[in-house]
């Protein structure tokens, strides 16, 4: 059973992508008006145009880059000249560049860190000033199931959700007794993409059995952030990894992880490609 907010305002970031459009049809099949952002703004007049002629809903949208904090100055004027007010914030937008640290750039490193983890947390605190008064509030951020260990190959990406992960608990506890509800979104792999597709097929039969439907996963984060339930990973098979994994000393997690992941990265057509497991569609500022 679904459950209904009173009128409501959602406010959901990398909202073209493929799991962000999948948060946006289900809030607005929920009866929830929507603010949209992403940098593809080629996609967010189509999107917003689709669920409103599909729902009951008004859907306002603004393109930003969340990595340019001047951007995000722009946004944040616009949806004050709106005059809109927020309850439930669906925090998406994050991206990864896969590949050996020592073959990052240093632009790729600073966009991980600003996207991942300074745009999330600037755009939370900004929706806690404007939250609508005298009602929850809902947060939702999306972290990977990467967050619990570290992962070679993907150092900082894995760094950066694991910060979303102790961030949102932390934040859990401070917003309870004002009426704030956090959780944390840990999927494995999404099929989001061609790429994201691509990038799971590499891991061989480990990608195929934890990767989960797009849709599925957006209806049960939901549920549970109403539920308040502090962390959701997809997935049965996910999370009887995470819960056996929790037994392994870090170093032999570490060590298994790089093999897992050195393997997949020389199969793959380029050695430092850009995969998409995080992001929206082709663009690399996005999430999912």
């Amino acid at each position: 059973m679904r459950h209904i907010l009173p009128k409501s305002m959602v406010l959901i970031t990398a909202a073209a992508g493929g799991l962000g459009k999948a948060f946006a049809a289900e809030c607005a099949s929920r009866g929830w008006d929507l603010f949209l952002t992403d940098i593809r703004s080629d996609l967010l007049k189509p999107l917003a145009e689709g669920l409103t002629r599909m729902y009951p809903v008004k859907v306002a949208y603004f393109p930003a880059d969340l990595t340019v904090a001047e951007d995000r100055d722009i946004l944040w004027r616009e949806i004050d000249r709106l005059g809109l007010c927020f309850n439930f914030i669906i925090n998406i937008a994050g991206m990864e560049y896969e590949g050996a640290f020592s073959e990052r750039s240093i632009d790729e490193l600073r966009t991980i860190l600003r996207l991942n983890v300074e745009a999330g947390v600037e755009m939370t605190s900004q929706v806690l000033r404007r939250r609508v008064p005298d009602s929850p509030l809902y947060i939702l951020n999306v972290s990977s199931l990467a967050g619990f260990y570290p992962m070679p190959m993907k150092a900082v990406y894995a760094a950066s959700k694991r910060f979303i992960i102790d961030y949102s608990l932390a934040l859990r506890e401070e917003l309870r007794s004002s009426g704030g509800h956090v959780t944390v979104l840990c999927p494995a792999g999404l099929p989001t993409s061609e790429r994201s597709i691509k990038g799971i097929e590499r891991q061989g039969i480990i990608g195929q059995i934890t990767m989960k439907n797009v849709g599925a996963v957006a209806y049960r984060a939901i549920q549970l952030t109403l539920a308040d339930r502090p962390v959701y990973i997809p997935g049965f098979v996910n999370r009887f990894v995470h819960f056996v994994s929790s037994f392994v000393p870090p170093g032999w997690r570490t060590t298994f992880i790089w093999r897992r992941w050195h393997k997949a990265h020389l199969r793959a057509a380029r050695p430092a490609d850009l995969t998409n497991i995080n992001k929206s569609d082709d663009n690399p500022l996005i999430s999912r």
